[in-house]
Formats: structure tokens, C-alpha cells, sequence
């Protein structure tokens, strides 16, 4: 568990699913240029920053090669980052293919799994959230293919701008990919998401379980002292969580 002291007057950020680059590039630019302008206000308060997957609609790093665009928020990120504000990044379903990029040009470090977090003694259990639960079979299966180390170097072989043509096509079309056949409230009782951190509870307690994946902005309770929250997207609600060393709120931006 990695344990973060939040200096007084700071504030810990939570923010996901901004999917840029889709449906294009030239549709995605104006939420480009306004989560560019949220990262630029935080930076006066911002204590530490979470990234919970699917910054990019599709990413894929080849080893001298990584995808055209978004060079606002990437110059935003490292200018965060030089500053001294710690910043976690979560891969998604979407840019599941990070290699190192972020680590060695950003000094942000990258996580394909869930990780738990100690901030100011509060327990956070945090993650994108994509193939956890009972559900989400089909993506299961397909993310089996999608990491499998054989598949990626056979996707490596491919020009890149044949590469990433073909896959921004299908991250949109797909539905197990993009996800729009369950962006709505299922009923608590429905969210995978909200059962499994229920049956994490079961062996060890977190104050706060923390993801995105769902596109929705979701604050249910699992417990007395157990709280779930998604962080909602960049494309429809533009939400984010903020704890400011004692309590975790959704706000709208």
C-alpha cells in the first residue's frame, strides 16, 4: 500500500474516461482544451493526481512511435509533473498498451492493476475498473487477446498508420470495447463495480473504493464507513472526485 501524506491545504484529484480522439480528432479537440483548462486550475492545490484509464480513446506504443495528437494534455501533464505534484495513471480498456512512455518522458508511473492508497490515513482502493466482477465476460475474453504478448508483437509489424487506423476504427464500433451498451445506471444491486468491492470488504475493509470504465458519475455506499464512487467521464458529465484529507466528494467542472 503506498501511503501518501497530504500537506495542508491541498487536495487529492480523481478523473477518468476522457477518450480523446474519438469519435475524432477534431471533436474531441474542444474537451481536449477544456480538461487542459481544468488541469491548469488544480495545479495551485492539486496535493497528488489519478488518471483512471482511458485518457486516450485508443493508445498503442511502439518502440519509437506513439500515437499523433494530444500534445496539450501531454505538455500540461509534464508541466504537473516537474512541478513536484505526483501523478498515477491507471491504464483503461482503451490505452491498455502503455510501455514505458509515461514513465520515462513524464515521470508518471503506470498501473495495469488496482492499487490500493493510504492518504492522510483514509484507505482508497483504486483502479479503471474494467474486467472486474461477476460480469463483463465478453471483454474479459477479449482482453485475454488484446494483452496477450504474441498478439502485440504481431500488432507491432504493422505500419503504424495502418495500425492505429484499424483500431481507433474498432474502439469506436465495438461495443465491448466502448462500452455504450451499459452506460446507465443497472440498479445497485446490477453494478458489477459495487459488487465486487462489496465482496472485497468481506476479507479486507477500504474507506473509499474508487474507479472509472462506467461513464457515470456514481457516489453509492457499501457500508457504515465504505463508500464507492465512479468518477463519471470527459465526454457527457466532465465530473471529478476531490478528497481534501478527510472527505471525497464528486464535483462537476
Amino acid at each position: 500500500m503506498t501511503t501518501i501524506a497530504l500537506p495542508k491545504g491541498k487536495k487529492v484529484y480523481f478523473a477518468s474516461d476522457n477518450h480523446l480522439g474519438a469519435p475524432n480528432s477534431e471533436a474531441s479537440f474542444p474537451r481536449e482544451k477544456k480538461f487542459v483548462a481544468w488541469l491548469d486550475e488544480i495545479k495551485t492545490d492539486a496535493g497528488a493526481l489519478f488518471l483512471l484509464g482511458d485518457l486516450f480513446d485508443f493508445w498503442f506504443e511502439y518502440r519509437t512511435v506513439v500515437p499523433k495528437g494530444f500534445i496539450r494534455t501531454l505538455g500540461k501533464l509534464a508541466e504537473l509533473s516537474d512541478t513536484g505534484i505526483p501523478i498515477y495513471y491507471f491504464v483503461g480498456n482503451h490505452d491498455l498498451w502503455m510501455d514505458g512512455y509515461f514513465e520515462e518522458e513524464l515521470n508518471i508511473p503506470v498501473f495495469h492493476k488496482p492499487q490500493q492508497f493510504l492518504i492522510n490515513e483514509v484507505s482508497f482502493f483504486v483502479g479503471h475498473g474494467d474486467g472486474l466482477g461477476p460480469h463483463d465476460k465478453g471483454y474479459k475474453r477479449m482482453k485475454r487477446v488484446f494483452t496477450n504478448p504474441v498478439a502485440k508483437w504481431f500488432f507491432r509489424w504493422l505500419h503504424p498508420d495502418l495500425g492505429v487506423k484499424v483500431a481507433q476504427y474498432f474502439s469506436v464500433k465495438n461495443k465491448l470495447i466502448s462500452g455504450d451498451d451499459d452506460a446507465k445506471f443497472l440498479g445497485e444491486e446490477n453494478e458489477w463495480l459495487v459488487q465486487y468491492a462489496k465482496r472485497k470488504l468481506e476479507t479486507e475493509h477500504y474507506d473509499h473504493f474508487i474507479f472509472g470504465h462506467r461513464h457515470l458519475p456514481l457516489e453509492i455506499s457499501l457500508s457504515e464507513n465504505s463508500k464507492y464512487t465512479n468518477t463519471g467521464d470527459w465526454i457527457n458529465y466532465f465530473t471529478y472526485a476531490v478528497f481534501e484529507g478527510q472527505n471525497l466528494k464528486l464535483e462537476k467542472y
